[in-house]
């Protein structure tokens, strides 16, 4: 029987965790809790990569803030993320362009993917995790 997922060679892996995060800033605590997973995760020695989709890229951008229900904002947050050693901060280059964002307006430096590299991406890490 053959696996619809091809199988992995250790060498392939890029990450230990990759943390997925899809949702907006404000109106949930998903990306929160998705950035406090990644935190957690880097501080306990694992290799983490984000990756950020749909909405989710709405948190790299400047003054992330207090949300309207008063949730704290994500912006303290995603500028820990070098101090924690994660510096592979993947974002859909078609997610930016939706929202008229680029690069260069990010919080971060980001690697800007296509959506089709983003099943490679998937595949290269042993733990997938999303918010």
């Amino acid at each position: 029987m053959s696996s619809v997922v091809p199988e992995r060679n250790e060498s392939e892996l890029t990450g230990d965790v990759l943390v997925v995060l899809r949702h907006a800033p404000q109106g949930t605590s998903w990306l929160r809790e998705g950035l406090d997973s990644a935190l957690v995760a880097a501080a306990f020695g694992q290799r983490v990569s984000l990756l950020f989709l749909g909405d989710g890229v709405l948190a790299l951008l400047p003054n992330q803030t207090n949300g309207p229900l008063n949730q704290k904002g994500t912006q303290g947050l995603v500028e820990m993320l070098p101090l924690y050693d994660i510096d592979n901060v993947l974002v859909d280059k078609e997610a930016l362009a939706r929202r008229g964002l680029d690069e260069q307006t990010l919080l971060l430096p980001v690697r800007g993917i296509d959506s089709p590299a983003i099943a490679t991406i998937f595949h290269r890490h042993r733990l997938v995790l999303n918010f």
